[in-house]
């Protein structure tokens, strides 16, 4: 039994929406709200910590979410892609989010992950090129 678990290969781990990095990524948050543009496209800030890029969405995902997660169809859902920076000790940490904001009739909005590994995938590459370590 040992030796049939040690040549099973180990669960993958999820890859991080996270990095670290040295300094304060200023090139990341700039190309960050440069990217937010298109149909729809809004962007804030908030602070000089979070930056938030909220888009409308295609007809058939906003069909999907509001039949789905019992949206409210005189509000429609909303694409948000949110990136913050924490100072620590070794410089800055940055998480990013992709979700879906769903309302609902009682006026709240749930939150739909987007759970995707090409688009860590992407999130590392973007953090490394802007001298990011993913965490």
């Amino acid at each position: 039994m040992a030796l049939f678990a040690a040549c099973s290969s180990p669960e993958p781990t999820p890859l991080s929406r996270s990095a670290q990095f040295t300094d304060y990524p200023d090139k990341l948050f700039a190309t960050f709200e440069v990217s937010c543009d298109g149909p729809g496209a809004r962007f804030s800030k908030a602070g000089k910590s979070i930056y938030e890029c909220r888009s409308s969405l295609p007809p058939e995902t906003t069909a999907f979410l509001i039949l789905n997660y019992d949206g409210y169809p005189q509000s429609l859902p909303q694409g948000v892609r949110r990136i913050s920076s924490t100072r620590n000790t070794a410089g800055y940490r940055v998480d990013a989010e992709l979700y879906f904001l769903v309302p609902q009739k009682d006026g709240a909005s749930k939150k739909v992950p987007v759970e995707s590994p090409e688009l860590n995938k992407e999130l590392i590459l973007l953090y490394r090129y802007f001298g990011g370590t993913p965490l």
